[in-house]
């Protein structure tokens, strides 16, 4: 087999370790962090670096993810076919690349700011050892340490852009703390039964869909109060503020709809549309503070 051929084999094995999607999101939300700051000095080597070191930092992050999950991952009719859990890639091969891959971008973004390194760190910390290693199986509030180390890159962003962590910054992490809920819980509606199977404690298996739904009404407020929050502090004109109402009152709505009229339709797309909101909303900040 030729080296060509090896490499492209294992980019099919190792690309689905890193969730793109996911990270694709939470790396935007890092650049909106950083673009939110309106750095004085803004160069290309700075933006390439704040990219590729959370790009690294949380694609290491999901690879040790998957690497500690691939027993439960084969339980679950969702997961299953994953390249761990169908034995398809051995373990240690992803616990060494997921080790590499996370050194190298906590280890860049310390050579860039030490307080952008360590809150780099600590959202790699806190997903893998906290959330994943220790809690994930025993609580279904583990979740809350999922919404804090997603938020960590938004808050590395913008302590890169302006040398601190500032209320901005927290109530950027806020944000996504309480957006979490609307994704993730919606999620495990959809696959109560994957989870039930996994022995992974939820929302819906431990206070039931309805108390579920509230929560991802609540939340979903929240979440939509912090980011207009940030909007009003950076200064958004009214345009910008006005687009961000529009995506506010969609997934407001669709959250207290599903409370009242809960189906599994609704709550499919009320899943959808939170990745959407939250991209929306950060493409507003990124366009409207540039």
């Amino acid at each position: 087999m030729s080296n060509k051929s090896i490499i492209k084999k294992k980019f099919k094995l190792y690309w689905p370790l890193i969730k793109s999607l996911q990270t694709g999101l939470l790396l935007i939300t890092g650049i909106t962090g950083y673009v939110s700051a309106r750095c004085p000095v803004k160069t290309w080597e700075t933006f390439l670096g704040l990219t590729v070191s959370l790009f690294l930092t949380v694609s290491g992050s999901t690879i040790l993810n998957m690497w500690y999950d691939r027993d439960i991952d084969a339980k679950m009719n969702r997961t299953k076919n994953r390249p761990l859990p169908s034995g398809a890639l051995a373990p240690n091969e992803a616990l060494i690349l997921g080790l590499i891959v996370s050194a190298l971008g906590v280890g860049l973004a310390l050579s860039m700011s030490l307080i952008f390194g360590i809150v780099v760190f600590a959202g790699l910390f806190i997903d893998v050892v906290i959330y994943t290693i220790w809690l994930k199986r025993k609580t279904a509030w583990s979740i809350v340490w999922g919404g804090i180390s997603g938020g960590m890159p938004i808050l590395a962003g913008r302590a890169l852009g302006t040398g601190q962590i500032d209320f901005i910054g927290i109530l950027f992490s806020l944000a996504i703390l309480l957006w979490i809920p609307t994704h993730i819980l919606t999620f495990s509606m959809k696959y109560f039964e994957d989870y039930k199977n996994a022995g992974i404690p939820t929302f819906p298996s431990t206070y039931g869909y309805q108390k579920t739904r509230i929560i991802i009404a609540l939340s979903s407020l929240g979440a939509s109060i912090a980011i207009a929050g940030v909007a009003y502090g950076l200064g958004l004109s009214w345009g910008y503020l006005r687009l961000l109402a529009v995506l506010t009152v969609g997934i407001v709505g669709l959250a207290a709809y599903s409370v009242y009229k809960p189906s599994e339709k609704v709550n499919f797309g009320l899943f959808k549309y939170a990745s959407l909101y939250m991209l929306g909303a950060m493409i507003m900040v990124i366009i409207g503070t540039l």
